[in-house]
């Protein structure tokens, strides 16, 4: 079944997407909230500054669908809460789904979901919590037409902290990308590779599925445009970036000049150039 909601995702001309992540919250991590406090200020920036897609949980959905228009950016919702998280890490971990995500995702009229796909070492219980909740999304994503975007996470535990962060390891990212795929992601979202040269495998393995490119933790702004440029290069279809937009000095000009690499193909430095503020 074509999942038609994805044409309110997808540029028409560019065919690529920037959604921005603000579903920080569920994740009960306080240092994940810092720049977005105020959630209902960080809506209206966000949907002033004109992304193609802003990631909301259940809760703070209503605060992009509520505003009147149809130019808006489109809805991707959060469909499952984890505690993986946490430093330290609390005991047991999990990662649970919303039972009727996709019903209220096509009430809020999401064009997407997004489910968690969890590789953590030490912890195989976990990522057999996450193909559940999956293959129970699918069945409900399918019946609705409703577009599921998978995350495969592969995670590594932070050198002097019981704490875990991201293993950018190709060969794990290939292969959990690939079990993605497997499962029947209509989306991946994908962390970027150690070795950047690299993410031509990645989408490889996400074969026909389009892959959009995770953003992490913050990093200055040539390096994340320098970034976003070499997987677009390699054949990623989008971008998915969070705390590098809503905690960075100034969320407007960050995404216009995202924007104008997704869709423009600008130069780096043209790029830079439309931050403006503090870089």
């Amino acid at each position: 079944m074509s999942k038609y909601r994805l044409n309110r995702l997808f540029n028409a001309q560019s065919g690529r997407a920037l959604d921005v992540a603000v579903d920080h919250g569920a994740f009960h991590e306080h240092s994940f909230i810092t720049g977005i406090e105020d959630m209902a200020q960080t809506v209206s920036t966000l949907v002033d500054a004109g992304p193609d897609a802003i990631q909301l949980t259940l809760g703070q959905a209503p605060l992009l669908q509520s505003v009147p228009g149809k130019k808006k950016p489109g809805l991707v919702l959060r469909t499952d809460i984890a505690n993986v998280y946490n430093d330290p890490l609390e005991s047991p971990l999990h990662s649970i789904h919303v039972p009727d995500a996709i019903e209220i995702a096509v009430r809020l009229d999401a064009v997407a979901v997004c489910v968690n796909l969890l590789d953590l070492p030490g912890h195989p219980e976990v990522r057999e919590q996450c193909i559940r909740s999956i293959l129970a999304l699918r069945s409900d994503a399918e019946r609705f037409g409703m577009p599921l975007m998978i995350e495969p996470l592969v995670m590594q535990t932070k050198p002097g902290s019981g704490g875990y962060g991201v293993d950018g390891d190709t060969n794990k990212i290939v292969t959990l990308v690939r079990q993605a795929r497997e499962l029947g992601a209509d989306l991946i979202k994908a962390d970027p590779t150690d070795d950047i040269a690299d993410y031509h495998l990645v989408v490889q393995a996400a074969a026909d599925t389009p892959v959009l490119v995770r953003g992490g933790g913050r990093v200055d702004d040539r390096t994340l445009l320098e970034r976003t440029q070499a997987v677009l290069a390699q054949g990623a279809s989008g971008i998915v970036y969070g705390r590098n937009v809503i905690q960075h000095p100034n969320p407007a000009g960050i995404i216009a000049a995202l924007m104008a690499v997704v869709h423009e193909g600008a130069s780096v430095d043209d790029a830079v150039a439309l931050i403006g503020g503090t870089r």
